[in-house]
């Protein structure tokens, strides 16, 4: 494995690799949740990434506590990251994960250096920060206190039933700074998401995570992503995808057409032709001049989800709105521990 390789933009800063090969320390855990998962424990050497001058992406600025995700989604995008490790793509990135155990005092660090200016962090649009892990590991609470601390604007998208886990942390970041959530729900077919998402909390208890946000003062949208075409795109479906986000209290939702990119795209080509072999053909037409649908096909979907939720009442999200969260009159009691929720099983 090419631990050394794993330089996220360290390299130009003159700081080399992310972490050293011998500071690894490998890890399996006998339990439900994590059978068959192996976790890679480093001391990072650097935190905070910038997201390529390229990418489509409204933020400079990530974090991401994890690397590899065991929400499997089949479709992921961040799946060629794996391949910078020698690690598979595939069922490797689903099972191997790096976990940076000191990402929470490496932020601290970082959000107090004089070369720091206070921008926006983006967390989840890599992999899920709320992923199974995150359970045992608790890196995000040491996050957000820095991100507070320092009041720093952040936001996070996420999969992952947690969250509710930190409500309490959201809530004090929010009274200094800017804080923006949202849940990715893609579709709501109970059969579709036990393929396709095989790792992740159901699309209804994630609709669940939206209901309670909003029932803690909290606004939360919900990045509707991906429409998968030709098996989460009919009329019938996009309505009652939208309805169930509007029914769950979303303040916006933003529709996300499947990409394919190197990595993903033939893990997810190898599940559409075990799933759904009619497909294949569509699918190769569609996607043939690279990872993107055709301009024409992701305006469609975007103009009827769209006119969706103006019919049942919510909006497109617009940068800059939905990011502040409104304390609710009486505090809500944490749990004593954190909950996994059943395994996750039932994301990112």
């Amino acid at each position: 494995m090419r631990w050394d390789n794993l330089a996220e933009n360290t390299a130009k800063a003159g700081n080399g690799a992310l972490f050293a090969a011998d500071a690894v320390t490998t890890r399996t855990f006998d339990t439900p949740e994590f059978r068959g998962i192996t976790f890679h424990e480093i001391r990072a050497r650097s935190i905070v990434n910038r997201v390529p001058g390229a990418s489509r992406m409204p933020f400079e600025w990530t974090v991401n506590p994890y690397r590899g995700c065991s929400h499997a989604c089949v479709y992921c995008f961040a799946r060629k990251t794996h391949s910078y490790l020698d690690l598979d793509t595939g069922l490797g990135f689903d099972s191997q994960i790096v976990v940076k155990i000191n990402a929470g005092e490496l932020l601290d660090r970082h959000l107090a250096s004089r070369q720091w200016h206070g921008a926006h962090i983006a967390m989840g649009t890599n992999v899920d920060c709320y992923q199974r892990a995150e359970g045992r590991y608790r890196l995000m609470p040491g996050i957000i206190t820095a991100l507070r601390d320092h009041a720093n604007p952040f936001s996070i998208l996420t999969k992952g039933t947690l969250i509710l886990r930190d409500l309490e942390l959201l809530r004090q970041a929010a009274e200094v700074t800017e804080v923006g959530i949202s849940v990715s729900v893609g579709f709501t077919d109970p059969a579709l998401w036990r393929t396709v998402e095989p790792g992740t909390p159901s699309p209804e208890r994630r609709l669940d995570v939206v209901r309670t946000l909003a029932d803690n003062g909290i606004g939360c949208g919900v990045l509707m992503a991906p429409v998968i075409p030709f098996l989460s795109d009919g009329p019938d479906q996009l309505r009652t995808t939208v309805r169930a986000i509007a029914a769950a209290g979303a303040t916006s939702v933003t529709p996300l057409v499947l990409h394919l990119r190197p990595g993903a795209r033939e893990w997810f080509m190898q599940w559409l032709g075990e799933h759904h072999p009619h497909l294949v053909r569509r699918y190769e037409r569609m996607y043939a001049d690279g990872a993107y649908a055709p301009t024409w096909y992701q305006r469609r979907v975007t103009r009827r989800v769209h006119e969706l939720a103006a019919e049942f009442g919510i909006g497109p999200v617009h940068r800059g709105e939905n990011r502040r969260i409104s304390a609710p009159e009486a505090p809500v009691p944490l749990p004593d521990a954190p909950s996994t929720g059943p395994t996750q099983l039932t994301l990112l």
